[in-house]
């Protein structure tokens, strides 16, 4: 290695990561390997830092690692107990904030969140059951949105701007009136620029944005979580894929 190449080098958990000039730390991170747990973030879009899973200890002061630039000589902490105690109560927040029932939900075995809980190893919800009852949005030819299921992470919001052009989504409202909206005058997304073919109709996480007339084509127990671990690094092109060879 070089003294040039050194010099532009992190540590995670003791591991020395290389990353180029305008990288942030969850970008060094996965281009390296390394996994640190997140929902609302996907390479090529703007980071958002809204789901907090990816904070990360850096000389004992908490930063989220999918907006922090990566500086040379970053001492950085990610799998630690407190860290991933910490993830595990946002996640049963998560949880509980939304109608995330999975037996019941088309995307379990597809859904990010399921698979987040698995991971950190979360055996119940702890918190009692509250969120308020939003509207569902069925009015789409193609596309049903299931508010209730919404963690707010803006993956669709970014995805419809920055790849698909349209700006069909935005997030209103603050606290417990925050909610995902449609930039269409009548506000259904029957009267938007939605298609299926968007990126923002298959990159939700859980199950707000469902494909109609498409459940249930990859039987559970061949879905992507079910063949697939959450940490594995690249599983995005996976997840947006709807069908799937059963051998996969």
């Amino acid at each position: 290695m070089s003294a040039d190449t050194k010099q532009n080098t992190i540590t995670i958990d003791g591991q020395e990561i290389p990353f180029l000039a305008g990288q942030t730390i969850m970008d060094a991170a996965l281009a390296a390997g390394v996994y640190i747990p997140h929902l609302c973030h996907r390479q090529g879009l703007t980071p958002h830092g809204s789901c907090k899973l990816c904070v990360v200890d850096i000389a004992s002061k908490n930063a989220s690692a999918c907006t922090m630039p990566a500086v040379a000589g970053q001492q950085i902490s990610n799998n630690t107990p407190a860290l991933n105690e910490a993830r595990t109560t946002i996640t049963q927040m998560l949880f509980i904030e939304g109608n995330h029932i999975c037996p019941s939900c088309e995307k379990c075995g597809d859904c990010t969140l399921q698979a987040m809980a698995y991971h950190l190893g979360m055996l119940d919800g702890h918190f009692p059951q509250f969120f308020q009852r939003r509207e569902v949005d069925a009015s789409h030819p193609t596309v049903m949105l299931d508010r209730d299921r919404c963690i707010l992470c803006e993956l669709c919001v970014r995805a419809s701007r920055e790849v698909d052009g349209k700006n069909v989504f935005e997030i209103a409202g603050r606290g417990t009136n925050a909610r995902l909206i449609v930039n269409s005058a009548s506000g259904k997304l029957v009267d938007s620029e939605l298609e299926t073919s968007d990126l923002a109709a298959h990159i939700c996480p859980v199950g707000a944005i469902l494909i109609k007339e498409s459940g249930y084509k990859v039987p559970i127990g061949q879905r992507t979580f079910d063949l697939h671990k959450v940490s594995e690094i690249g599983l995005e092109k996976i997840v947006l894929t709807k069908v799937r060879q059963p051998d996969e």
